[in-house]
C-alpha cells in the first residue's frame, strides 16, 4: 500500500484524482493540499511514498516543491501545460507527465508505468542482496604474534565461542581470535557456514556424519541444538 498525497490549487482536480486513487487498491490518499506551502510542512512530519503534484500554483511551483523535498518520494506530475514535459524527466523522482484534463485510459497507463518502476526497483535491490552474499569474505585475514594471516575460508571446520574469544580450528591450525561468533557469522558465506548451537558455527561441507543431535567434523563431535536440527537437516542432501 502507498501512501499518497495531492497538492493542486484547483479543488475540481483534486477530486478528480481522488476518483481515480480511489479505484487502486494499492494506493491510499492520506491528505490533500491547495498549495504548496503547506504540503511542505506536511512532510516535515509525515513520510509518503507518492505525490500528485500540479505544476503551475500561485508563489511556489511544482518545480520548486521538488527541489525542496527531503525525502525521497515518486512524483507525478499533473498539469495543463504540455511545455514543460522534457523539463519533468529531469527529475529522477518523477513517475510520469499528466496533462489535464485526465482521462481514466492515461490514469491506467499511469499506473502501469508505476509497477514497472517498482517492479525494476525492487529486482535491483535483489541483485545487490545476492551480490553482498555472493561476495562475502571467502578469504580474510587473523592477526597473530603481530603477523597477519590468511584463512581460506573453504580449510576452515568450525568456529567455537569461549567467552570474550573465538577458537577458530582449520584443516590443518588451531587459532584464538578477540572477537564475536555473531560478528564472524555476517561476514561468512551463508550457504558454506551453520549455526547449530549457540556456540558453534561449522562448515557444513566439512560435515562427516550426523548422528541424533551432533556433527562430526574431523575428529570433533559438535553439538547441535534440538531446535537448529530441522534446519541442518534441509541443506543435507538425501539420497
Amino acid at each position: 500500500m502507498k501512501n499518497c498525497i495531492i497538492i493542486d490549487d484547483e479543488m475540481m482536480a483534486r477530486t478528480i484524482i481522488t476518483e481515480l486513487v480511489s479505484t487502486k487498491s494499492y494506493l491510499n490518499i492520506v491528505a490533500e493540499f491547495s498549495n504548496a506551502i503547506d504540503a511542505l510542512k506536511y512532510l516535515n512530519k509525515n513520510k509518503v511514498d507518492l505525490i500528485f503534484l500540479d505544476i503551475h500554483m500561485p508563489d511556489f511551483n511544482g518545480f520548486d516543491f521538488i527541489n525542496t523535498i527531503k525525502h525521497s518520494v515518486k512524483v507525478i506530475l499533473v498539469t495543463s501545460d504540455k511545455n514543460f514535459a522534457i523539463d519533468a524527466f529531469e527529475y529522477d523522482c518523477v513517475v510520469d507527465y499528466l496533462v489535464k484534463p485526465i482521462t481514466e485510459e492515461r490514469f491506467e497507463k499511469t499506473m502501469l508505468r508505476l509497477k514497472e518502476l517498482d517492479g525494476r526497483i525492487q529486482k535491483s535491490q535483489q541483485e545487490i542482496e545476492n551480490r553482498v552474499d555472493s561476495d562475502s569474505y571467502r578469504e580474510f585475514y587473523i592477526n597473530k604474534s603481530n603477523r597477519l594471516i590468511k584463512i581460506d575460508v573453504n580449510t576452515i571446520l568450525y568456529f567455537m565461542a569461549k567467552g570474550d574469544y573465538v577458537y577458530l580450528k582449520t584443516e590443518t591450525s588451531n587459532y584464538t581470535i578477540h572477537n564475536t561468533l555473531k560478528r564472524i557469522e555476517s561476514k561468512l558465506p551463508k550457504d558454506l557456514f551453520f549455526k547449530g548451537h549457540r556456540s558453534y558455527l561449522i562448515n557444513t561441507k566439512k560435515i562427516i556424519d550426523i548422528e541424533d543431535n551432533s556433527v562430526l567434523i574431523g575428529k570433533d563431535v559438535i553439538p547441535i541444538s534440538r531446535r537448529n536440527r530441522p534446519e541442518l537437516m534441509k541443506r543435507v542432501l538425501l539420497l
